[in-house]
Formats: C-alpha cells, sequence, structure tokens
C-alpha cells in the first residue's frame, strides 16, 4: 500500500528538539523510537548509536546532527501517547535524551542528495528529527567532489565507501597520527597504493605510464618489502650487496652552509663565517691538491680578496676603534703571505713586487707614535685592484670573481674541504677556534658506515634528480631506508634529501611556471620533526632538519609538494608542522597528552567522534579535515600480505613453542656489525 511523503516522513521519526544552541541540539526521543535496532529505514540498523547520524527537516531540506551522547532522564509523570493513556498513574517515568551536533544541511537535486558543511538556518523547538535512508547516509558520507580514490568503508553508514579527494587528501599536507600496532604504516602504503592503481584506471593515454612522484623516508626499514611487487618502486639503502636495493648517495657536496653548521654544532660567532669562506672556495673550482706554486698562491689571493670585500661590506677600515687597528694588522699578516718565489715568472714577480709596494706605502703612512688606523674606501679598492692582478697573473681566471653562492650543489671532495677551512681559518685568524670544529668533520670523512653515501663527487646532481625524484614520463616511487644509518648523521641526511626535493620542486615551478605534484612521506615524523626550544642557540642537526621540514610544511603546497607525516607521538611534534597539516587520519590514541593536542589542532568542532579513539580497533581510523566534508569514521581497505608494511607484532607464543623457527647465528651479526663481512664464520 503507497504512503504519501509525509506519511513516510513520519515513519522515521524518533524524537522532537527540545533546545538549540549554535553548537548543541538536544532532542527528547519518543516512547515508540527504536531501542537498539531501527527497522524503519527499510534495513535494519543500529539505533540509537553514539556518533552515528540523524535529521531535522527544515525549509531548505534536513539539517544533519551527530549524535555526542544518550542519556534518560526521569519524567515525574509518563508521557502519554493519546487518549488510551490517560489511565496511566502519575509516577517517575524514564524518558531518553540525546544530544546533536550539527554538522551541515542535506538537500534534494535531480540525481539524489548534496550535502554541504555548515547551516544557513536552525531548527525550532518542536520540530521533529527522523532517521536517513539509506541512500541519504551514502549522500552525506560520500558527499564532496572529485572522490577518485576508495581508502575503505564507513561502519557506521552501512558500510558506505569512504572516497577522497587526493589534490586535498596531499596537496595540504596530512598527518597519520595512531598509537604502535593500530595500522599507521599499512594506511600509509596503502594510500600510495592505492592512489597510484586508482590514476592508472583514469589514465588519458591506456597505454601511458602514471606521472606520480611518491618519496617515502623510512627510518625502520618497513616499507621495502611493501612494495617490492612494484617494478618501478626505487629502494635505496645504505651499503648495498647485492638485491635489488640501490645505494643511498647523498654526496657531502650536496651539503649547505646551515647543515654543516648544524652537523659540526659550529658556533654562530666563531665558526660559521670559517665555514661560509672555505665553501665558497671549493665551489668556486679552486683544487687543493696536486697544484703549482703560481696556483697556490692565486688560491690564497683568492681568499684573501674574498675577506677583504667582507670587511669593506662591514665597515671595518673605517669604524670604530679597534676595529681599523684589526683589520691594518691583517693585512700586514696576509701581506706577508704575497711574496716573491724562486720558479715565479717575471711577470708575475713584476706584479706581486707592485703589491708589496703598495702596502709599504700604506704601513709607513700609519706608523708613528699615534697613528691613525683608518681607511678610505679608495685605498681598499687599489689593495683589492692590485691583488687582482697578482690572482690573474698567477694563473687565476677573472671570471672566478663572479660571485659564488657557498650553498649551490658544485661537487667537491672531503679532503678539499678540509684544506679550504683550514687555509681559511688561518686567513681569518680563527684557526684556534676551529680546534673543536676539524675533529668532527674527519671523523665523517673517514667513517666507513656513511662513506659510501656521502663520498662521490663524479655524481651528476641531474642523474639524481632522476632516480630520486622521477624522470620525465615516468612513474616514480622512492623508498629511502635510513634504517643502517649511524643515528649522528641520520638527521643531516635527512634534511639535506628534504631540502634538495623543495628547492627542486622551487627550481620546477620558477623555470615552468606550472608545479610537478610530489609527494614527500615522513614515517615516525618525531624523529625528524621533534618540538624544539626556539630560544635555544643549539643548531644540532636535529634541529636543522626540524626547520627544513617546517619550512616544507608551510610553503611546499605553492611548490606541489605535499607532506605526509606518521607518528604515534604528536605532541613530540613540532606544533609549526602539525599546525600545517589540514587533514586527519586518526587510529587508536590513549595518551592524554596527545588526545588533548588533537583536540586542539583540528578543524572541526566535532569531539564526540574523536572520543572514540582510545577504543578504535586495528585498521579503523577517523578521516577528518580538508579532505573530508565531515569528519567519518573509515575501516581501511585490507592490504595483502605482501602489500604490508614489515612492522608486524611479533610472534612471542609461535616461536616460544617452535611452531615457527628461529636460528641463530651471532657471529654473523658480530661480523656485519664489525664490517667484518667477508670472514667466514666456521671454526
Amino acid at each position: 500500500m503507497a504512503t504519501t511523503p509525509i506519511e513516510y516522513l513520519a515513519s522515521l521519526r524518533i524524537g522532537t528538539v527540545e533546545y538549540i544552541s549554535p553548537d548543541r541540539i538536544e532532542v527528547q526521543l519518543d516512547i515508540e523510537s527504536p531501542e537498539s535496532v531501527a527497522l524503519n529505514t527499510g534495513t535494519p540498523r543500529n539505533f540509537p548509536r553514539i556518533n552515528g547520524y540523524v535529521m531535522i527537516p527544515v525549509d531548505l531540506g534536513f539539517i544533519v546532527g551527530q549524535v555526542s551522547w544518550i542519556t534518560i532522564q526521569r519524567s515525574p509523570h509518563p508521557k502519554r501517547r493519546g487518549f488510551q493513556d490517560f489511565g496511566l498513574i502519575d509516577l517517575p517515568f524514564p524518558l531518553r535524551k540525546m544530544e546533536l551536533q550539527p554538522v551541515g544541511t542535506l538537500r534534494s537535486i535531480e540525481a539524489g542528495y548534496k550535502f554541504k558543511r555548515g547551516l544557513e538556518a536552525f531548527p525550532s523547538v518542536g520540530d521533529i528529527v527522523i532517521l536517513p535512508t539509506d541512500e541519504q547516509l551514502r549522500s552525506i558520507i560520500e558527499s564532496g567532489d572529485n572522490r577518485r580514490v576508495y581508502i575503505g568503508n564507513s561502519p557506521l553508514v552501512g558500510n558506505a565507501k569512504v572516497m577522497i579527494d587526493p589534490d586535498r587528501l596531499f596537496g595540504r599536507h596530512l598527518a597519520v597520527l595512531g598509537n604502535t600496532g593500530s595500522g599507521k604504516s599499512c594506511s600509509v602504503a596503502g594510500l600510495i597504493r592505492w592512489s597510484i592503481e586508482s590514476a592508472r584506471e583514469k589514465l588519458v593515454d591506456k597505454e601511458g605510464k602514471v606521472n606520480s612522484r611518491f618519496i617515502v623516508l623510512d627510518p625502520n626499514g618497513e616499507y621495502s618489502k611493501a612494495f617490492a611487487d612494484k617494478s618501478n618502486a626505487n629502494i635505496y639503502t645504505v651499503n648495498v650487496e647485492g638485491g635489488a636495493e640501490k645505494q643511498l648517495e647523498v654526496p657531502l657536496w650536496f651539503w649547505n652552509t646551515d647543515e654543516w653548521c648544524g652537523f659540526t654544532k659550529a658556533s654562530p660567532k666563531t665558526h660559521r663565517t670559517t665555514i661560509v669562506h672555505a665553501l665558497k672556495s671549493v665551489r668556486s673550482g679552486n683544487i687543493f691538491e696536486g697544484q703549482t706554486k703560481e696556483r697556490e698562491l692565486a688560491n690564497y689571493v683568492r681568499t684573501v680578496i674574498d675577506t677583504i670585500e667582507v670587511n669593506k661590506a662591514s665597515g671595518n677600515p673605517w669604524g670604530k676603534f679597534p676595529f681599523p687597528k684589526n683589520f691594518h694588522q691583517s693585512v700586514e699578516k696576509w701581506a706577508s703571505g704575497i711574496i716573491c718565489e724562486q720558479g715565479y715568472s717575471e711577470e708575475l714577480k713584476g706584479t706581486i713586487q707592485a703589491f708589496q709596494d703598495q702596502i709599504a706605502e700604506l704601513i709607513n703612512a700609519r706608523s708613528g707614535q699615534y697613528p691613525h688606523y683608518d681607511y678610505s674606501r679608495e685605498d681598499i679598492d687599489n689593495i683589492i685592484d692590485r691583488l687582482k692582478e697578482v690572482y690573474i697573473k698567477a694563473g687565476g681566471r677573472e671570471e672566478e670573481f663572479l660571485p659564488t653562492d657557498e650553498d649551490s650543489p658544485i661537487p667537491f671532495t672531503g679532503d678539499n674541504l678540509v684544506r679550504s677551512i683550514e687555509a681559511n681559518a688561518e686567513i681569518l685568524k680563527t684557526t684556534d677556534y676551529i680546534v673543536t670544529l676539524m675533529p668532527r668533520i674527519k671523523t665523517l670523512l673517514t667513517d666507513v658506515r656513511v662513506k659510501k653515501v656521502i663520498d662521490n663527487n663524479t655524481l651528476e646532481l641531474s642523474d639524481w634528480l632522476d632516480d630520486y625524484i622521477g624522470a620525465n614520463g615516468e612513474e616514480s616511487l622512492t623508498i629511502i631506508d635510513l634504517s643502517l644509518l649511524p643515528s649522528d648523521v641520520t638527521s643531516i641526511i635527512t634534511a639535506v634529501i628534504a631540502r634538495m626535493i623543495f628547492e627542486t620542486q622551487q627550481r620546477y615551478l620558477k623555470l615552468n611556471k606550472q608545479c610537478l605534484p610530489t609527494v614527500l612521506v615522513m614515517e615516525e615524523a618525531h624523529y625528524f620533526v621533534k618540538r624544539y626550544n626556539d630560544d635555544a642557540e643549539n643548531t644540532g642537526p636535529t634541529i636543522q632538519c626540524c626547520k627544513i621540514f617546517e619550512k616544507i610544511a608551510r610553503e611546499g603546497r605553492k611548490f606541489g609538494l605535499g607532506l605526509v607525516l606518521s607518528s604515534q607521538r604528536p605532541s613530540e611534534l613540532s606544533p609549526t608542522v602539525l599546525s600545517q597539516c589540514n587533514s586527519f587520519l586518526l587510529h587508536r590514541i590513549s595518551n592524554d597528552r596527545d588526545q588533548e593536542l588533537i583536540h586542539r589542532l583540528l578543524p572541526d568542532n566535532m569531539r564526540g567522534i574523536l572520543r572514540e579513539m582510545p577504543s578504535l580497533p586495528s585498521q579503523y581510523a577517523v578521516l577528518l579535515g580538508w579532505a573530508s566534508e565531515l569528519p567519518v569514521m573509515v575501516k581501511m581497505r585490507t592490504l595483502r600480505e605482501g602489500q604490508r608494511p614489515q612492522s608486524d607484532d611479533p610472534d612471542y607464543w609461535d616461536v616460544w613453542t617452535r611452531l615457527k623457527k628461529r636460528e641463530i647465528d651471532w657471529s654473523n651479526v658480530a661480523n656485519e656489525w664489525q664490517n667484518k663481512k667477508g670472514e667466514s664464520t666456521e671454526t
């Protein structure tokens, strides 16, 4: 028997509105409303249910509310349904009430329904509250445009498919948070795999390749197994000995000034200036080994010119006492290193003599009982001109005086850097200060654990970009296994990789006027973006690593670089990085501090669904933020055994009972640890 729309609406009724505020609606449930399972929507459905959805009909459609709590209120008399109940005795009677948080509006369209966040009008006291149909529930959960990637199902809404828009999910950064064992790694691996698979199905050219770029920083070595089935996956690790993995290479000449200062823990007052000058020298093409005497002189003169330019820019030659006197003494010392030696050409000797005559004249003018040490700009320019003449006659090239960026990725060797630091320290009179600096650098250069990673001065930068970020027209998935790196260099190596990727994106946009969408994934992000004290003078490698990721979080979106971070301790993460994440995939989180932080950071005011986080089973998560029209609980799709990261729980019982074997040969472990891999383990 057919029913009218009004009759059908009445059949879905469960209660009436009793209280309204901008963020809260209280509902009095009818006596006839379901107590555990609702059948009036056509299919059995649990009701009432925390975090479930109900609707309130209004002129513009339906206001959608999410159930935040349910309670029983003792009424002094029973609620009567009609004349048949007037014979009831007035005794205390239990009435059910529930609170709703308004989340949006559902409107009818030609193709069904469309959900939109926010309310344009509020209901009135006495308005009816109804259950949504299955079609309406799906419209709420599956709302939004460009839902292209299927990531799971919503158990609260009849297992409706949860689809996401990759532009929203990756474009404004994603945080995947949860306790260990809650399913974070599988979710991250799944998001990468499902995104690539969905893009492959929608390729414009069915014979072509997906033009995606994912780069995974993997400190625990989990993801190599997860993508072993993908032929296009580039897996980089340390000290490779056969297999599908490739040798991780992050050469010394990639490192910029901040990274060198961070690694060496250089003081900004004494060490940094020396490092800047040294990097300028080695990147300018000056070679410090196997040179003629003339070229050694040219290198020395070039450094002196650079130092005088720095003093000129800071005004030391004519500044307040004692800066002019100190500069004058430095000029005397520098000039003593530029003398005629046997083997020089007559032309070079004549130029050196002219320079010495000029210096002698300047020194004589500043001698006597009460000398004035100030230099004029003309005096400084004349000294520089004479030095440039010596430089050219000694074999230098005039074009080498063009400004050299100390941070440009121009190849040099570690030995040359050491020589450059020592030479510049002598000129800058900071030799005594670099005593603590040099051992750290020399230890790095001789460390066999990282030698293959940092010691390659023949690598082409374009080849590195092809391998790590992706070649033209190729699907690129790069897994960087950092698990075997020594802990004292892991942070700085990671910082260099992240900065190189970021600066590549900047230059691509500058040259092509459009960005290259790339996703940088940080597993165990608390290793790389650990919270630090802004007032601290310490600029160690951990802080340098955090600062580059903070820059990516703030500016990466403009250059097409999306950030995905996964962590089990959000309270330990940098607030700058976490606050820039616009989407969140939240697994089980039981720590009070972590829960409190998430409640403060999230853009949505829907606290009800977040209260389920401590009790979420593995594989379940809450998706909210920019990627989802409203917070939704989702059961993530299941990955096959071979597609999961290597982060399973240990099989204690099966190993104890010998159901699973574990062979032990500690000699192999010891040999690998002590770099004795070629030695036999037999006795």
